[in-house]
């Protein structure tokens, strides 16, 4: 989609979809044999032999997007301030490493694995990793929610800094699961697409899964001015919860409460609020319920589109990319659009800026994230 926050924002801004043929695996036992890869990665490009045999591929998307987001805010390692940084971001299995793994033990009747295949598939990895190249000696772990894993994390980094605990943290999420065994599972449960994602429209398939990173550099408002920094938008909250009621099925009412707990967090009322990026899967259930809990807490609700209509299902990275989304949205005044968008559903009655990127100078916006096991995460975003 771009490789690094402009490019990637100039994509989702023309509604370009970056879902095509799989190019990274083998596709022959696939039903389903499109993906939202990222393509061209060299990862030797960005480390050297002695660290890339530490790092399975979701670390590496996280170091290279902690690095641009480092350079962006104009922050350094810095010993003295070190106690008071830290990483706080969603947990990560290391799926390449635990792929390949299996392949050599099962499939080729290897006697061993790789000998770091354990540091590798570690779901706290991307954290580690960005606490050891940063120097960051504050709190620093993984968050596991599924889908909404990015979200909790930045929520969670957030009110770690509110509460004194820390100035600056580094939060977001990592992915890196298009490996054949987990596009079997996924293949399984009967909801990927093999056409394309087109979240909302009356004949969407199913979802896309896709890959990716995203960082966000948060700080203290009062120490991000006393540096000088550049502030793209303030994290004026967060709602959280849970439908408990079913491990698979969406619910309205845990949906509604992570929005409406997010605009009570923040201090916002619903008519404030002028755009929501969506969790828009693309699956049946999951948008016809999204689009009723967003009636349920905004009345007519504001315009509302989907980035997995472009990157795909990022898993554990897809709330940290839809946040750094809606920071730009705030930041230009331009709404990404739902592309792949062909004919409305009356079950989602909801404005998703079909196709094409709409101007619109919004001061707040929600982003959401709804996970497997009932798990909601709702970030709300005011203008800088």
């Amino acid at each position: 989609m771009g490789g690094d926050v402009p490019g990637t924002w100039s994509v989702l801004r023309s509604g370009r979809s970056g879902i095509g043929p799989i190019a990274g695996i083998p596709t022959n036992r696939l039903s389903a044999s499109i993906a939202a890869e990222v393509a061209g990665f060299d990862a030797a490009a960005h480390f050297n032999d002695r660290r890339l045999p530490l790092l399975d591929r979701s670390a590496q998307f996280a170091l290279v997007a902690a690095r641009e987001a480092m350079r962006q805010a104009g922050l350094a390692p810095n010993p003295a301030q070190a106690a008071r940084r830290g990483a706080i971001m969603a947990a990560a299995i290391g799926q390449s490493s635990l792929d390949a793994g299996y392949l050599a033990l099962y499939g080729e009747g290897a006697s061993r694995v790789h000998p770091l295949t354990v540091p590798r598939v570690m779901p706290n990895a991307p954290a580690s990793h960005l606490s050891i190249e940063f120097g960051l000696r504050g709190p620093c772990y993984a968050v596991a929610s599924a889908c909404a894993s990015g979200n909790h994390a930045i929520a969670l980094a957030a009110d770690t800094i509110r509460a004194g605990r820390a100035e600056v943290i580094l939060s977001g999420g990592a992915d890196a699961s298009i490996v054949v065994g987990v596009f079997k599972s996924w293949e399984a449960l009967r909801v990927l697409s093999a056409d394309t994602c087109r979240p909302f429209s009356r004949d969407r398939t199913g979802l896309v899964l896709g890959e990716g990173a995203a960082v966000l550099v948060l700080e203290d408002w009062d120490y991000a001015q006393r540096r000088g920094a550049t502030i793209l938008a303030e994290v004026a909250g967060s709602g959280m919860s849970a439908d408990a009621a079913d491990i698979t099925a969406p619910d309205i009412e845990g949906a509604a409460a992570a929005m409406q707990a997010a605009l009570d967090d923040a201090g916002l009322h619903a008519s404030e609020i002028g755009y929501v990026n969506a969790h828009g899967t693309g699956t049946r259930l999951n948008d016809r319920i999204e689009s009723a809990a967003l009636r349920r807490v905004f009345g007519r609700p504001p315009p509302v589109s989907s980035n997995k209509s472009m990157i795909g299902h990022c898993l554990s990275a897809g709330g940290a990319l839809e946040a750094v989304a809606t920071v730009m949205a705030l930041r230009d005044g331009v709404l990404p659009p739902t592309a792949g968008f062909r004919e409305a559903d009356p079950e989602c009655d909801v404005d998703c800026v079909p196709n094409v990127a709409r101007a619109a100078p919004i001061q707040a916006a929600l982003s959401n994230s709804f996970a497997f096991g009932g798990l909601n995460a709702v970030l709300a975003f005011r203008a800088a």
